[in-house]
């Protein structure tokens, strides 16, 4: 007799087997429905961490947005910065999960962060 597979199954299979698939290319990992993502903080970052993330982005990417007078410096506090330098490495590095890490501190997402006239960029 014929196993039968639910639909949800096959779809987790299908979608782990192409990120291996995509893994081995080397390729950026994307959602199963080519969805586009950004990099945000996690809430539950301490500020020593934020600080190092957003250390850490600048001194990789060009993060002038959140420069004061420039569109993403408010509100200006920690958490939305941190978002913004961190998502600017995110995209910079090709949108690959493990770019968006930072030591557990980073969350992956398929919601857009925009917000005002912060864009928050995506590549």
């Amino acid at each position: 007799m014929a196993r039968k597979v639910e639909p949800y199954t096959s779809f987790l299979a299908l979608s782990f087997a192409l990120l291996l698939l995509s893994l081995a290319a080397g390729g950026a990992v994307a959602s199963p429905q080519g969805q586009k993502t950004w990099c945000v903080a996690k809430p539950s970052s301490d500020e020593a961490t934020l600080t190092a993330n957003v250390n850490y982005a600048c001194s990789q990417v060009d993060c002038k947005v959140l420069q004061k007078g420039n569109p993403c410096f408010y509100p200006d506090n920690l958490m939305s910065h941190a978002s913004v330098a961190m998502n600017l490495y995110y995209q910079a590095r090709g949108r690959n999960y493990w770019n968006c890490h930072f030591k557990n501190s980073g969350l992956v997402t398929i919601t857009d962060p925009s917000f005002e006239s912060c864009n928050y960029v995506y590549y």
